[in-house]
């Protein structure tokens, strides 16, 4: 009885052994491949990031905002990256080791798909704030005109965008609700302003005035700095009744548009009195914000 029992062990290490070295043959260089090619494209994936890390660090091509914004973004494409290779990873090497993945890739694929109903919107919002932040679209800081809402950008995520209004309210925008992006502070910002005159006053003079007052304003130290081009006064706008308007055009840094419309409003009247230019009505001095576009 002692002999056959230690016959059945020995068949049993024997069997063990050729399936070690089975499994040392056959399937170790298998998961060792998978693992290699998992590291690698993790250290390409993070040389890829740590250009763009580099990128929002160069002092002379970025804000300090918008190197904080390339920083968390290159931080999320990194983390997705990783989480998306060792998945595929186990994906390969689980069934190596024998195990069946069809019922956990069921259950998974289930669970995925009521996920994915419930988080489409979200999804969506992610992948609308990666565009927006990969191209620059605005930043921290800029007046922007997006899904109905014109205000001043607080704070940026992947998933909403915040906007301060004029009267104070903050709100806040997914980013999938985000089509039309207008940047009212993107390299420069126009000023229009119809002044309104009586119509029989000089043509020649009133331009002559609108023009000196463009000349003081560009030539005074603290006010020169937030115009980027010289002012100008193209001439008649409109003639109507007893009234006659006068364009004129200013171009100024992001931001500074409001300063320099009431410094002009100022110096337009004061000039207009001096030289006893008529207005044409209560309110004679209209002004209108075009719309932005780069210098020339």
């Amino acid at each position: 009885m002692v002999e056959p029992s230690i016959k059945t062990v020995a068949e049993v290490i024997e069997r063990w052994r050729a399936d070690a070295l089975e499994f040392l043959r056959v399937d170790v260089p298998k998961i060792l491949f998978i693992v290699l090619v998992t590291i690698v494209l993790i250290r390409l994936l993070k040389a890829v990031t740590h250009r763009l890390r580099s990128l929002a660090e160069g002092k002379d091509r970025l804000s300090g905002l918008r190197a904080q914004q390339l920083r968390t973004l290159s931080g999320v494409i990194y983390s997705a990256g990783v989480f998306v290779s060792v998945f595929l990873a186990l994906l390969q090497i689980l069934p190596v080791l024998g195990i069946n993945m069809a019922p956990l890739l069921a259950s998974a694929g289930i669970a995925g798909l009521a996920i994915g109903f419930g988080a489409q919107t979200l999804v969506h919002d992610v992948i609308n704030g990666f565009f927006i932040l990969m191209e620059n679209q605005y930043e921290i800081g800029d007046t922007v005109r997006v899904g109905g809402v014109t205000g001043t950008v607080e704070r940026m995520t992947l998933r909403s965008t915040l906007l301060r209004d004029d009267q104070g309210a903050l709100s806040t925008i997914p980013n999938s609700k985000i089509d039309i992006v207008s940047n009212l502070t993107r390299d420069w910002a126009q000023v229009a302003l119809h002044v309104s005159v009586a119509y029989g006053e000089n043509s020649n003079q009133v331009m002559g005035l609108l023009k000196r007052v463009g000349e003081d304003i560009r030539g005074d130290p603290q006010f020169s700095e937030f115009l980027v081009s010289d002012p100008e006064v193209p001439g008649m706008e409109r003639v109507s009744g007893n009234e006659v308007d006068y364009l004129m055009l200013v171009r100024t840094r992001p931001g500074r548009q409001y300063e320099v419309m009431r410094e002009l409003r100022r110096r337009i009247k004061e000039s207009f009195e001096k030289n006893h230019i008529q207005p044409g009505g209560p309110g004679g001095v209209f002004v209108m914000q075009s719309a932005p576009g780069k210098a020339p």
